[in-house]
């Protein structure tokens, strides 16, 4: 797809108001006015409405979830502005997303708060792939650097996937579907409260004979299967009035069959990646003062273990484990009507194990110790300012500071707000970059200083919105892999200087009840400063349409359309993918206030494309069952 076209697409988005777009969240409420009171936690790492947050947004809901029919997370991702993926074939393949141009291990991606990153991956990243929408009931995305409040590897910005919650009376959740490609997938979650206990458990199973990774249009034949099961809990419980006991944990078990390199190239193989996730958080909250002083105190702790076994001939060419302990405290404080103080320390211990085809493991730990502060003020009404600074001392490189600052301003009770964001960001060392036979212990961590402005305007008696942010981010000290004529034949190393800027433009609409659009339109200019050209699988522009109608009738109808324009697969900028055109339909109907049966048609115009050189994606299929909502 070319350039050309996704401008077309943006310039119909922009005709709807001479304003221009918005950067923010395009998910309306299902109440008859924008919602600009809308509760987002991830930005500042306590409650604030999100006209009061100068960061840039992005708030996915339940409602858009469900309604959209989603099977894994990177299908509502995909349409968030200025994210981009790439995937190594069907669901469940290794896949990663960039944020504003961002290496895709340098994203934070949490579930339910907790820390999803894999420590025994190369970069330190999480591989979304076999990463399912499941019981997943709301997403946030904050673009641009958050090291301040997150840490490490908050150079593009933050994915917080947050589950069901607990409900104070008994609800469930259920969902079964079947489709092409012998898909099953059944979800299932209850959730509820007795006394001082609430509880909110579910799983999700999903199996399909997948597609060839390599992609059929290069002579891939064979189908790749895929296969998960996860499960997921939360349970709060009162101790006292003002002291609370928190437990979450989710769990999920994969396998995926994979493709890659033999005898005759890129080809279809007999190797399958197992993988199993867990995530668990115990915490321990206390209120003071009335409630105007909040403290959590909290253990985290992710372990994602890895293995690949080649049955065609009968080895295991893949094995590795990542394990994070993060021990935390977080304390709020309401010193004043208008000034919030957020501060905490934390400490990270982080340890991998890697072998390749039964060779002597790579193993090693390490620790970072972290502190962090951030002012919250509204000095006058409709003015929201932070201001924030971290300090991180790491066993190996040592110590870094970094800044943010950020404001937002509405005259009107949030119809109109000007948003802008400073944040400085950082990325320790991979385990691997550091200690793997190719490791450097003298690697610096990769920083960013990036900074965002934009504007947001409701008008039409709240039922339409618009908005534009422009960004921009320098990061230097990029760790990259320097070949050498001598074994190990190559090292890690901080070789290069990247930056990005672009736009990120936006229309939501709801022109009569129940019928809701959004359409986005990003720019993004991604360079390797060292070499001058464009970043590896970044596309320059990408649309997405969004829109769903809910009738009176019980009817529903829905589609999905995403732009994406062309892109480079390598470094060099030798090797070109091209754009393509993604659209979906879906429909459901209300059998009952909470039975429904939908159905929905994916690739509906059968697109053939790549995101990954070789690699196929999904061609045209059809899905359909029933969901039940108490």
């Amino acid at each position: 797809m070319k350039t050309a076209f996704c401008l077309s697409v943006a310039a119909s988005a922009l005709a709807l108001s001479s304003s221009g777009a918005l950067a923010q969240s395009l998910d309306l409420p299902e109440s008859e006015e924008v919602d600009s009171e809308t509760i987002v936690v991830t930005a500042n790492r306590t409650e604030r409405a999100i006209s009061q947050v100068g960061e840039s947004v992005t708030v996915i809901g339940e409602e858009e979830i469900i309604n959209r029919q989603p099977s894994d997370v990177l299908d509502i991702l995909r349409t968030v502005p200025g994210l981009t993926f790439n995937r190594n074939g069907g669901i469940g393949t290794t896949a990663g997303v960039s944020i504003r141009g961002a290496d895709s291990d340098q994203t934070v991606v949490l579930i339910d708060g907790v820390k999803l990153n894999d420590p025994a991956s190369p970069g330190g990243g999480f591989n979304f792939g076999p990463l399912l929408a499941g019981n997943i009931a709301r997403i946030e995305v904050v673009r641009g650097s958050q090291s301040v409040l997150y840490g490490s590897q908050a150079i593009g910005g933050v994915v917080n996937l947050i589950t069901r919650e607990p409900t104070e009376q008994v609800g469930a959740f259920v969902r079964a579907e079947y489709g092409e490609r012998d898909t099953a997938e059944l979800v299932g979650n209850v959730s509820g409260r007795l006394g001082p206990v609430g509880a909110s458990v579910g799983a999700t199973y999903l199996r399909t004979d997948g597609i060839s990774a390599f992609s059929e249009a290069r002579g891939g034949t064979e189908a790749d299967g895929f296969e998960s099961l996860g499960f997921n809990g939360k349970l709060d419980v009162a101790l006292a009035d003002n002291i609370s006991l928190d437990l979450r944990g989710y769990y999920f078990d994969s396998e995926v069959e994979i493709d890659g390199f033999g005898a005759s190239g890129f080809q279809d193989t007999d190797e399958v990646s197992y993988r199993n996730d867990f995530v668990g958080y115990a915490g321990l909250n206390a209120d003071f003062l009335d409630g105007r002083f909040r403290n959590r105190l909290g253990f985290a702790y992710t372990n994602i273990d890895r293995r690949d076994f080649d049955f065609g001939n009968d080895s295991e060419t893949f094995d590795a484990n990542g394990e994070n302990r993060r021990y935390e405290y977080q304390g709020v404080f309401d010193a004043t009507g208008f000034a919030e103080l957020v501060f905490g320390a934390e400490r990270e211990e982080s340890e991998f194990r890697s072998a390749s085809f039964g060779g002597a493991p790579d193993g090693a730990d390490v620790w970072i110790n972290s502190v962090y502060g951030q002012l919250n003020l509204t000095p006058v009404a409709g003015l929201s300012l932070t201001g924030g600074v971290r300090y991180d001392d790491h066993e190996t490189f040592g110590d870094a500071t970094t800044f943010a600052a950020s404001g937002a301003y509405s005259p009107n009770g949030g119809a109109t707000v000007l948003r802008a964001s400073y944040g400085e960001g950082f990325k320790v060392p991979s385990l691997y970059q550091l200690y793997s036979i190719y490791g450097n212990t003298a690697l610096e961590p990769e920083e960013s200083e990036s900074w965002d402005i934009g504007l947001t305007h409701g008008f039409l008696d709240g039922r339409a919105e618009v908005g534009v942010t422009y960004f921009e981010r320098d990061s230097e000290n990029l760790i990259g892999f320097v070949s050498t004529d001598s074994a190990p034949f190559g090292f890690y190393s901080n070789t290069a200087l990247a930056s990005a800027d672009g736009w990120e433009f936006g229309v939501a609409l709801r022109p009569v009840d129940g019928f809701d659009v959004a359409l986005n339109y990003s720019i993004i200019d991604a360079f390797d400063e060292t070499t001058g050209n464009r970043l590896a699988r970044r596309a320059e522009d990408q649309a997405s349409l969004v829109f769903d109608y809910r009738m009176q009738n019980g009817i529903g109808i829905g589609a999905t359309v995403l732009v994406v324009g062309d892109s480079f697969d390598n470094a060099s900028n030798s090797r070109r993918l091209d754009g393509y055109v993604v659209t979906d339909i879906r429909a459901s109907y209300g059998v009952t206030e909470n039975l429904e049966i939908f159905g929905r048609v994916e690739n509906l115009f059968d697109a053939e494309y790549e995101t990954v050189f070789r690699y196929g994606q999904p061609g045209r299929a059809a899905f359909g069952g029933v969901r039940y909502r108490m």
